[in-house]
């Protein structure tokens, strides 16, 4: 068995064993394993319909449907055509045939008009399908004459034989990408760099309701990015339920219905997962939250792990466009107040355009699944000397910042959830997929450039 392209992208041969002796002849028509090891997709079918062309000559098609098809022979031999009409595509209207038996199968991608006539009595096309059919799906197609049949299209319907011309045919959409908490600094950076995706607000989409997983149409998309989270590390203390539904148990939701629809699920989660005993934390330790945040937060992880297709993103310290730490120093400084600040709280800011980028870049990539760390690059700093970066891009003394220690602080401002002492990542494994980020500090003197003041 292997497998060949096509000039259609996407689109491929699969040529596979057919064994046989004076009884007749067995194949693996369908084998996960051995194709996915070989390079076919690993598209999870739900349906396997079968399709019987009594008479020789018999046409169908060619029809795009709204997903996935894996189709082969059973008896017989069938030509096939097949068109791209994927929107946006790079091999969009290309024409590919193929004569196909039992020896050969062909993987379509959602999008690719196929098109098919028997050249045997009696021919019988099985495909399997990565979604239930639905009266209400959403096909396009093009005329059948745009093929030259072999033989002369006999037994075509009605509805076929009126399918438009290329020129005219509608084409199909590509399936997007969900954006959860859209409103949030990640959300707000991804918008620029991923135009044809969906954002959704709490408002639009609250992932902790069940109800709004199921009047949602999953297979319209490729993927979810998960923005939306419980950020209020000293709330989550008193509020530890809300807190839990946000970061725990939605991710469980949003896991199960990646699963259940072949999505790839990005989860992002945080530094406070970890005490802070390490001063570098890797992506295998062992999460030792200190806060009913951090606990969340982690719980949340396990629950997005269990989508086989799944990006946990973790990040510390992150800074864009909406309220964050240096912002609020920012405003301090161009105010006039002189901060204290902690200074044994150690960690690597993150440009929030930085994580989207990376994010992105996973997804485009198609980097082995699992956890990665993503923050900047850059060297590893105390609160107190962020906030210090902040005044002296804004042209200010760094010595209007008073350091302070943790316990210190809580003399002052009162008492906090406890925060690690060191949140700073390893990138190792996120910059040998080949990402790498911006220096902090390059990205914090291009973030005061453009902050306006409130």
């Amino acid at each position: 068995m292997h497998i060949e392209n096509t000039t259609i992208d996407g689109l491929l041969l699969v040529r596979l064993d057919v064994h046989g002796d004076n009884r007749g002849w067995f194949k693996e028509n369908w084998q996960r394993e051995k194709m996915v090891a070989a390079g076919l997709p690993d598209f999870k079918p739900v349906q396997n319909n079968v399709s019987l062309s009594a008479k020789k000559g018999a046409t169908r098609g060619l029809h795009a449907e709204p997903w996935d098809k894996f189709i082969s022979v059973t008896t017989g031999r069938a030509f096939c055509a097949w068109c791209d009409l994927r929107e946006g595509s790079e091999t969009y209207g290309q024409l590919v045939t193929a004569e196909i038996g039992p020896d050969t199968a062909v993987f379509v991608p959602r999008g690719v008009a196929n098109g098919f006539q028997a050249l045997e009595d009696d021919t019988a096309y099985t495909y399997l399908v990565t979604a239930h059919w639905s009266p209400d799906a959403r096909y396009a197609a093009v005329n059948l004459d745009m093929v030259d049949w072999p033989l002369e299209p006999t037994e075509i319907s009605e509805k076929d034989l009126a399918h438009p011309q290329l020129a005219d045919a509608p084409s199909m959409a590509p399936r997007r990408i969900l954006v959860t908490g859209a409103n949030g600094q990640l959300g707000r950076a991804l918008r620029p760099i991923l135009p044809n995706a969906e954002f959704v607000t709490h408002a639009e989409f609250d992932i902790t309701d069940d109800s709004a997983y199921a009047t949602r149409d999953w297979e319209q998309y490729s993927a979810i990015i998960n923005c939306a989270a419980y950020n209020d590390v000293n709330g989550a203390e008193t509020d530890r339920a809300g807190a839990w539904a946000v970061n725990a148990l939605a991710p469980g939701k949003l896991a199960r219905v990646a699963a259940d629809h072949n999505l790839t699920l990005v989860h992002v989660s945080t530094d406070y997962v970890f005490d802070g005993s390490h001063e570098v934390h890797t992506e295998d330790e062992i999460p030792s939250p200190l806060s009913a945040y951090g606990a969340s937060k982690a719980a949340g992880e396990a629950a997005a792990s269990a989508s086989p297709k799944h990006y946990i993103v973790r990040t510390s310290w992150v800074f864009g466009d909406g309220n964050n730490f240096i912002k609020t120093m920012a405003n301090l400084a161009r105010r006039g107040v002189e901060p204290t600040v902690i200074h044994d709280q150690k960690g690597r800011p993150t440009f929030a355009e930085d994580l989207a980028k990376g994010i992105v870049h996973l997804l485009t990539t198609q980097a082995p699944y699992g956890m990665y760390n993503l923050s900047s690059e850059g060297d590893a700093v105390g609160r107190d000397e962020m906030a210090m970066a902040t005044f002296i891009g804004l042209g200010h003394d760094p010595s209007e910042v008073t350091p302070v220690t943790t316990a210190q602080y809580a003399e002052l401002a009162g008492p906090e959830a406890p925060r690690p002492a060191h949140s700073t990542f390893d990138l190792t494994k996120i910059e040998a997929t080949g990402f790498t980020p911006m220096n902090w500090r390059a990205a914090l003197a291009l973030y005061l450039a453009l902050l306006p003041e409130d």
